[in-house]
């Protein structure tokens, strides 16, 4: 069987129709990877591209997109809700099959030591963390791409890769190698911020909530809603109906009620069969109960 690894790339652009066009077609442009998702997000103005193929082809259209999005982005100029520092923002790479966490982070790093070359300072993350003050994208991203100026002259900011010193067009870029990631957006029907940062504080891990949960409060401002923006780091352990339930009770003490929610990008099969557990009370269910499933190679 091919090795398969995904990428899941986030630009600091969701507005502007075309940065967007041109960063696709570079994706779409790129042999041997195929493209399973896009999202992007005006309000966050973010956009993810998630793509999969063989680690050569995969890394080629990292490398693809990356050109395109330093040569349009400018940060000097961006807003968005969503916490950012660079126009390349954040660029994981997950195995997927028969690829080795090895062989992964090499992948990774010859990312990182690409876009290094080209003058954009890069950090690596998660698995490829050459600190442990580095594992976590939350710390690394601390201050956004506003304390970039200052970090660039703190020896303990110095990059893995890249010069040591503030890109002000292209800011920085976090990559590495993660577990995958589910990217899960509750929308709420409140305005209040101060409700949206208290149920967000209560239900990430750092501050004493759910193991495996990551979470801040955005506006969404053209709805009137505020959205607990969650990463799920580890939906094995933590599966997304108990994040969803655990939401719904602390909003409820608010007298807030939940408007909707978000998958943002590809789910692993293997999280749904937990949605079907928990909320259709399927008892032993198993992803081999999907017909569909059996056609996957």
């Amino acid at each position: 069987m091919a090795k398969i690894i995904l990428c899941e790339i986030n630009i600091s652009d969701g507005r502007n129709p075309d940065v967007l066009g041109k960063v696709e077609s570079a994706l779409r442009g790129s042999a041997g990877a195929r493209v399973i998702d896009i999202d992007s997000e005006p309000n966050h103005n973010r956009s993810v591209y998630t793509f999969i193929g063989d680690p050569a082809s995969v890394l080629q259209a990292a490398k693809n997109i990356t050109d395109k999005a330093i040569e349009m982005i400018d940060m000097t100029t961006h807003r968005g809700s969503h916490p950012r520092m660079g126009a390349v923002d954040v660029v994981p790479f997950v195995p997927i099959r028969d690829v080795s966490q090895e062989e992964a982070l090499e992948i990774a790093r010859a990312y990182g030591k690409y876009l290094g070359a080209k003058g954009v300072p890069v950090y690596y993350y998660e698995d490829a963390a050459t600190r442990p003050e580095r594992k976590l994208l939350v710390d690394i991203r601390k201050g956004q791409y506003e304390a970039l100026p200052e970090k660039m002259k703190d020896e303990l900011w110095r990059p893995d890769e890249g010069p040591f010193s503030f890109n002000a067009r292209s800011g920085a870029t976090v990559a590495g190698v993660r577990f995958p990631l589910i990217a899960y957006n509750v929308n709420l029907r409140t305005d209040d911020m101060k409700v949206g940062a208290e149920i967000a504080k209560r239900i990430r891990f750092s501050s004493g909530g759910l193991r495996f949960v990551r979470a801040i409060a955005l506006p969404i401002e053209e709805r009137g809603l505020v959205q607990i923006s969650m990463n799920l780091t580890n939906y094995e352990k933590t599966p997304i109906p108990v994040v969803y339930a655990t939401v719904s009770a602390i909003a409820e003490t608010f007298g807030v009620a939940i408007a909707d929610a978000e998958l943002v990008g590809p789910v692993p099969l293997q999280a749904l069969q937990d949605v079907v557990r928990y909320c259709l009370r399927v008892r032993s269910f198993d992803v081999g109960q999907i017909v569909e499933s059996h056609l996957l190679d």
